[in-house]
């Protein structure tokens, strides 16, 4: 910082000196060919020379008017002084002079009656013409030159001296002030760190944005990239050199657009982008209280939705387990009171009737549904249903044919949460029930469960599937991601879910036969 005040304080001083310089050389020029015109005028009107020229160079008047040349340039201090007579030819001169002056005196404007100043090119000397006037007939019998050399630039600085010393004293009092003003500014915007500091931050921060796994873009007011990370660049789908761009020129899609629309800040938002889940958190970036862009972060969440599917498969399975067990200890009970009441006949009866009673709803489901994995879902879904009290009814619409493995499990799992949800929300009702009806039509899946609970208020549908929100109110556990994930896994898929109320809620998923290809 001192050699940069250093500098600035030079710089100030040598333009100052040239400038004064510059000015004092300009000043000489304009005096000495005043000064050189001012001696023309004084022998154009000598009678001497006046008598020379007016007899055109006659040989009679020539001694005089060379004596007043001469005298005059002596007196004067001028380099040289000549007359040239109307035909250009010189007649008296103080001094020999260069073919090139001589030509230069004669092609001269001042025989047409009108002073001259300008510059000797040859010699580099002040040269200022003077008409000689006939005073008879008023016409121009010739011109008196004068040629008076410029200072040298040593004589220009002594002369320059007096004024460049308070010019640049003045001037080292700016730049020293300037200079300090300067710093201070600097040191105010960059807190006081020195320029190798901030350098050394600058490249601590790059390395750690690129080497974090998180995603992280920063885009300003007019949607254009300032920042990317290597993470961010990777699950976006953009150039790491996308810097200065706009969004829409690097996403073609436009989803990167909606990233930074709606509500200023965002936290965990879920977003199905290239065949990934991402989370997605905003926040505003202001600078000095104004907001001048927006920063947004990015998880890759899939394997983690991965692994909360296939525990919810686990936890389904566990679920129908336990239920099955509760049932079965319950049916064992009654069958041990009728056996120690010697109701050895009712015994019978009641088995036949809880085997038949099994064998109808296996049949039921299996009828309607052919895939083994599904069928054992909703099975399990009943037996919680008779569990809580709540009626369970499989849709007679519903018809579901084999599916792939990986479709099966997409389809369990949305299926599991929607019913989850709806048990939860009929459960403690009037005449709670929850009905399912799942059948393929036109490529896709389509899952739509009913329930008699509440419903979802108008104003929180296009909240209800976000993750994190929740109508349930428990001290454990961690709620409202259930139905984000189902409509990632319908979105994955290319479909998606949606809610409506008709006495209760309605959720309709569609999850489409074939995949759309996942981007890399």
């Amino acid at each position: 910082m001192l050699a940069m005040q250093l500098l600035i304080v030079l710089v100030v001083l040598v333009g100052v000196a040239a400038v004064s310089l510059a000015q004092s050389n300009a000043r000489f020029r304009d005096t000495e060919g005043r000064r050189a015109l001012a001696v023309a005028e004084q022998l154009a009107v000598t009678s001497g020379v006046r008598v020379a020229a007016a007899s055109n160079g006659a040989p009679a008047f020539l001694s005089q008017a060379q004596s007043t040349v001469t005298s005059g340039a002596s007196f004067s201090g001028s380099t040289y002084v000549l007359v040239a007579v109307r035909d250009r030819r010189i007649i008296a001169s103080s001094d020999p002079l260069p073919k090139m002056t001589t030509a230069r005196v004669q092609a001269t404007d001042a025989f047409l009656g009108r002073s001259w100043i300008g510059q000797d090119e040859d010699t580099g000397a002040a040269l200022a013409m003077a008409p000689i006037i006939n005073v008879g007939t008023r016409e121009t019998d010739g011109v008196v030159a004068v040629g008076r050399q410029y200072p040298s630039l040593l004589a220009n600085l002594r002369e320059a001296l007096p004024n460049l010393l308070t010019y640049l004293g003045i001037a080292s009092l700016l730049g020293v002030a300037g200079s300090l003003l300067l710093a201070r500014t600097v040191k105010r915007q960059t807190l006081g760190l020195e320029p190798r500091e901030i350098t050394g931050l600058v490249e601590q921060r790059e390395a750690l944005l690129h080497g974090i796994k998180e995603g992280v873009l920063a885009v300003d007011l007019q949607r254009r990239i300032t920042m990317v990370n290597d993470q961010a660049a990777h699950l976006l789908g953009i150039p790491l050199a996308s810097a200065g761009q706009a969004l829409g020129e690097v996403d073609g899609t436009g989803r990167l657009l909606e990233i930074f629309d709606g509500p200023e800040r965002t936290t965990d938002q879920i977003l199905p982008l290239h065949g990934r889940v991402l989370t997605l958190s905003r926040m505003p970036v202001r600078s000095h209280g104004r907001q001048i862009g927006w920063v947004a972060t990015f998880r890759d969440r899939t394997e983690l939705l991965e692994l909360q599917r296939e525990l919810d498969l686990t936890r389904n399975t566990t679920d129908t387990l336990r239920a099955q067990a509760h049932e079965f200890s319950n049916r064992m009970h009654i069958v041990s009171g009728l056996v120690e009441l010697g109701e050895y006949e009712e015994v019978l009866r009641y088995i036949q009737q809880v085997a038949a009673d099994q064998t109808e709803l296996t049949a039921g489901v299996t009828a309607r549904v052919a895939d083994p994995a599904v069928a054992a879902l909703l099975i399990a879904k009943s037996s919680q249903a008779v569990e809580r009290g709540v009626t369970f009814e499989i849709e007679p619409g519903s018809l579901l044919p084999r599916l792939d493995e990986r479709l099966a499990t997409d389809v369990s799992t949305v299926l599991g949460n929607l019913v989850d949800n709806a048990l939860d929300a009929a459960a403690g009702g009037p005449d709670p029930f929850v009905a399912v009806q799942v059948l393929e039509r036109d490529g896709a899946v389509r899952i739509q469960v009913r329930d008699s609970g509440p419903g979802v208020d108008g104003a929180m549908q296009h909240r209800v599937f976000a993750h994190g929100f929740s109508t349930k109110n428990s001290e454990s556990g961690e709620h409202g991601i259930g139905l984000a994930l189902v409509r990632v896994i319908c979105r994955k898929r290319g479909g998606d879910v949606t809610v409506h109320n008709d006495a209760g809620a309605v959720f309709v998923a569609t999850l489409p036969m074939l995949a759309p290809a996942v981007r890399t």
